[in-house]
């Protein structure tokens, strides 16, 4: 029922595209980041939380159609539902059926519940397509609820010692998620103003965040103690001047290995991502009962090599042409 061109993953007759990278007329976008949603499709089909997201991102002119999960539209016969991929807010696994023939293509998953987005929903079928962003087995994250309470403690004492903090996350996802579980009696909370923009564009589906936008006239004596969220780009700018003196970490799944820590030059790693780790992934997969399993956006090779000779699955790998473009931090 699927295709992989040049375009991205194409249902032929359907003639819908799944994360296409390139322009086409109809397009299902799995979530707003920069790698999966892109500019100059025709139309646009998503959950109906990544329908302001995209608005922000992509213009406030596209042609675009919301869904809830579980609501269906069909296209020449073929049965097009989107499900919870825990992934971030409005993520959405795809789901296509036609004549009890099903695919599901996971986008970007994870299994462990953030508090902000729906959980990952386990889909039954017969072909699934699923990413593998930490596909090995040195990944195996830890539980978020002790992450959370680690950046807390970090934030009390960074206080305590007259440092503001300054912590680098996805603007579209990792941010709320982080913001959700700030102890904010601890100090004030300020926003780089990409957070900021995705927060405006949530609120009107009724998500509500901690924090002020950073500005230009933001008294320097309101900082003291603070917690500033802003995205991976803010490192190492001009920017971060002003609220000097700080302490920065990074939260993401590739703080797993010491080096990546080394390598971005901060002073924190916090292990905390949005995507499944190598546990969550094999339960995924194991979940769907498919017959036939894709592998894409990430380690291809090595986790369809796993699934072949341990869980006796067909599986193969895809590397698509948008994959290796990282999550966006605008």
């Amino acid at each position: 029922m699927l295709k992989f061109t040049k375009q991205g993953i194409y249902c032929p007759r359907a003639d819908v595209y799944i994360d296409p990278w390139e322009p086409v007329q109809n397009a299902i976008v799995t979530h707003g980041h920069s790698d999966h949603a892109r500019w100059g499709m025709g139309k646009y089909l998503c959950h109906i939380h990544t329908v302001p997201v995209l608005r922000l991102r992509l213009g406030a002119d596209i042609a675009i159609q919301g869904l809830e999960y579980g609501e269906a539209v069909h296209r020449n016969g073929v049965r097009i539902s989107l499900h919870p991929a825990g992934h971030i807010i409005g993520s959405a696994q795809v789901r296509l059926e036609y004549k009890g023939e099903v695919w599901v293509v996971s986008g970007d998953y994870k299994l462990v519940h953030d508090g902000v987005s729906v959980p990952f929903e386990a889909l039954r079928c017969h072909h699934f397509v699923t990413e593998s962003t930490f596909a090995l087995p040195v990944y195996r994250f830890p539980d978020p609820t002790l992450v959370f309470s680690e950046i807390n403690r970090w934030w009390a004492q960074n206080a305590a010692e007259g440092f503001n903090t300054v912590l680098l996350a996805y603007a579209l996802g990792k941010s709320q998620t982080i913001l959700q579980h700030l102890e904010t009696e601890t100090g004030r909370v300020f926003l780089h103003g990409a957070v900021a923009n995705v927060n405006a564009a949530l609120e009107g589906m009724g998500y509500q965040f901690p924090g002020e936008r950073i500005a230009t006239e933001t008294d320097r004596s309101s900082l003291k103690g603070a917690i500033v969220v802003a995205p991976p780009s803010a490192l190492g700018s001009p920017w971060l001047r002003r609220f000097s003196p700080y302490r920065i970490a990074s939260c993401s799944g590739w703080m797993q290995l010491r080096g990546a820590r080394r390598r971005r030059g901060v002073d924190r790693g916090f292990v905390l991502s949005d995507h499944a780790d190598w546990e969550q992934l094999n339960q995924a997969v194991s979940a769907t009962a498919a017959e036939t399993v894709y592998v894409t956006h990430g380690y291809e090779a090595p986790f369809a090599r796993w699934l072949r000779e341990h869980k006796d699955l067909q599986a193969h790998e895809v590397h698509l042409q948008g994959a290796e473009v990282m999550e966006d931090d605008l």
